[in-house]
């Protein structure tokens, strides 16, 4: 029996869902001793929701902090621009990682258990979190993890050729979160909901994201109108903090959130950071997606629907495979005109539907297999040392 803890250490919510359904079927096997470890009780309350409670009762759930008083200190004085307490979790609690055989995390910080503070023997496993193209998601520190798990050809190969990791760190098993997400739907208060309901879904990077320069224009353009309902569901970590900091590539902004006026438009939707921004509920429900970077396209894609993007920084996206996913839509430059550009896109869906289902074909490598048990079976593979089944 394998010990192994599933880290959820992070200031949201977002990426949970991504290991979560794993750590389920492991437990549901009794094969190890399965721990869920976990920074904030908000975490652990959205475990507690998600999570089938007999299957919670399997498991082990351990709330970690910081133990040195010069941690708390550093902490509070960077927390507010950097996810401070998260990097200093891992230095304050070695002794705890260094109990397990594996930990399984969807975000790349993790490494710092091997490249910083000598746990060479740990095994760390990546869920990754996402299907999306950015460039981060394949650079070359995914290759310090022992084992990747992918949800489709597409992010395999990328990681080969890209992130340099050999074909054996890499386990081909579908994505799990929609083993937890996929039927989850937001129960909409539009007075018209038979109306087509965009998402407009920005991402947090001011380098990236259309938010800072189109954001306001994408609300005004919704307001007074009879057309459409809106549902403005950002990237989680778009209005975390006052200030947006991000590293690859680099960037800093202020930001803060959308008038108030907004949300008492009875079309427009407006939800900075809930659970249900991540969870698919907006994803489901909506007929149309709008956004620039997001990996939450390819969930939206699930159901091939219209999409259209903008391009706040006049990126030469075409032939870039970080922007592949601007292939399944028109592709603004501006914000202008925005209604008559989504009526466009409703129109022209049809022509882009067989692009979508490619895209979707190759990032979303599913079958009749629960993508969670698929996942559970590698991870089991992998620490027996017996070549995993895709």
């Amino acid at each position: 029996m394998k010990r192994i803890c599933f880290l959820f250490n992070h200031d949201q919510t977002h990426q949970l869902a991504h290991s979560l359904p794993i750590a389920l079927a492991l437990a549901a096997r009794g094969e190890h001793r399965i721990t869920l470890a976990f920074a904030k009780p908000a975490i652990r309350a959205e475990i507690e929701r998600q999570a089938d409670p007999a299957l919670l009762a399997k498991l082990d759930l351990v709330q970690l902090g910081l133990k040195r008083g010069g941690s708390q200190v550093l902490a509070g004085a960077l927390e507010r621009l950097v996810p401070a307490t998260k990097l200093l979790l891992y230095r304050d609690n070695l002794d705890f990682f260094r109990s397990f055989d594996a930990v399984v995390v969807s975000e790349k910080t993790t490494l710092l258990l091997k490249t910083r503070y000598g746990l060479g023997d740990l095994k760390l496993i990546h869920t990754r979190h996402g299907a999306g193209d950015r460039a981060i998601g394949f650079n070359r520190t995914s290759a310090g993890f022992d084992l990747v798990l992918v949800s489709g050809p597409k992010i395999r190969d990328r990681l080969i050729a890209e992130a340099g990791l050999a074909p054996e760190q890499t386990a081909l098993v579908g994505y799990p979160k929609f083993d937890l997400c996929a039927d989850n739907r937001f129960a909409d208060h539009f007075p018209a909901p038979e109306r087509p309901t965009v998402i407009y879904n920005p991402h947090p990077s001011p380098r990236l994201s259309s938010w800072f320069r189109q954001g306001a224009q994408v609300l005004e353009a919704f307001r007074g109108q009879d057309r459409y309902n809106l549902i403005f569901a950002p990237h989680v970590m778009l209005f975390e903090r006052k200030w947006v900091v991000t590293l690859d590539p680099p960037s800093l902004a202020r930001v803060a959130p959308p008038s108030p006026d907004y949300a008492r438009e009875p079309r427009i939707h407006i939800d900075i950071g809930s659970a249900a921004s991540s969870d698919m509920s907006y994803t489901n429900r909506a007929d149309i997606y709008l956004g620039d970077v997001s990996s939450q396209v390819y969930e939206f894609l699930r159901a091939p629907r219209p999409c259209l993007f903008l391009n706040a920084h006049g990126v030469d996206w075409r032939g870039d495979p970080n922007y592949l996913h601007w292939q399944a839509g028109p592709v603004l430059e501006s914000a202008e005109g925005l209604l008559d550009a989504i009526d466009d896109a409703l129109a022209s869906h049809p022509a882009y539907a067989p692009v979508q289902q490619r895209m979707i074909d190759a990032t979303f490598s599913l079958s009749e297999r629960p993508s969670a048990e698929r996942a559970a079976d590698a991870i089991t593979a992998f620490l027996e040392g017996i070549p995993a089944r895709g």
